[in-house]
């Protein structure tokens, strides 16, 4: 069937995956989103995308932490923004709410929605309902190795032709499949994939 490392560690010195960027985020930049639910490792891809320069607020009338950095992919630089946790669009929590007002108030010009390859039935729901409310997804299985190693073999190039989205397996720890995401994120900003 088609839908079939540990996170705690950090991603390597930025040097090593990320590239070196600027601690100050810059108005004007196109929007990247990095979502998904909890424990899937957005805040490691986050440090691989921006280095560990980021900054940190509270959401306007919440008391939700959101991180903002900034990263350069190709010739250009980006606003990559670290949203809460989330499971829908149909907010429940505040988390899932400040996430959701990103996603639809701020219109980021690319939203990377982070799943556990692991757990690719269970996640997959919401990328529908990113694809349904028309965000430009690039959907990211991560901690592919560790689908891998207890056998599941996920066709990353029926996926992508099923959804009509980008898909890339990465493991964001150690900054396996970076590379492929950056390319993906270029030709999706260029209007190529």
């Amino acid at each position: 069937m088609l839908f079939i490392k540990k996170l705690f560690n950090r991603c390597k010195p930025p040097d090593s995956c990320c590239g070196k960027v600027e601690p100050i985020v810059g108005k004007g930049l196109r929007k990247i989103a990095i979502v998904g639910s909890p424990n899937v490792g957005k805040s490691v891809m986050f440090n691989c995308l921006t280095g560990t320069y980021t900054t940190v607020s509270n959401y306007p009338g919440t008391t939700v932490e959101v991180s903002r950095g900034k990263s350069k992919i190709g010739a250009e630089e980006f606003e990559v923004i670290d949203t809460p946790g989330m499971y829908s669009l149909l907010p429940i929590t505040e988390e899932e709410k400040v996430a959701r007002s990103i996603l639809l108030k701020e219109k980021p010009d690319i939203v990377i929605h982070l799943l556990d390859a692991k757990n690719l039935e269970r996640m997959l729901p919401i990328t529908l309902q990113f694809i349904e409310a028309k965000l430009p997804v690039i959907l990211v299985l991560n901690i592919i190795d560790e689908a891998e190693e207890i056998g599941m073999n996920i066709n990353l190039h029926n996926l992508e032709k099923d959804l009509k989205i980008p898909v890339v397996a990465t493991v964001s720890t150690t900054g396996r499949g970076i590379d492929i995401l950056k390319g993906r994120i270029e030709g999706y900003v260029r209007g190529k994939i």
